[in-house]
């Protein structure tokens, strides 16, 4: 399971329900952890399925921050502004299906 740092605006968003996607920038770093769970083609048809895993959502590094578990896929495109993508810049698109978790908030 893959833990990630993100800032308190799109964690309370994520929270909420607001926000139904997270991004991070296209570099080796994150080409390592998400190449596995990418969209492949099935078959002839160039049908595609992306494997769903979990993400943590960490709003801090210590271990009784606030967290939310998350059941994602991860594609790559551009992101929403509103969401705190830099318009027309590609990423990693982490879309969130499911909240499965959400702990030490107050």
């Amino acid at each position: 399971m893959l833990v990630l740092p993100i800032k308190k605006q799109w964690f309370d968003m994520i929270v909420s329900g607001e926000k139904k996607e997270e991004y991070r920038e296209i570099k080796p770093y994150y080409d390592s952890r998400f190449r596995k769970y990418m969209p492949r083609p099935t078959n002839f048809r160039n049908e595609y399925i992306a494997a769903e895993f979990f993400i943590v959502f960490r709003n801090g590094y210590n271990y009784n921050s606030p967290l939310v578990k998350c059941r994602c896929i991860v594609d790559i495109g551009i992101g929403k502004k509103e969401w705190g993508a830099i318009p027309g810049q590609r990423y990693y698109v982490l879309k969130i299906l499911e909240i499965m978790e959400v702990q030490n908030v107050n």
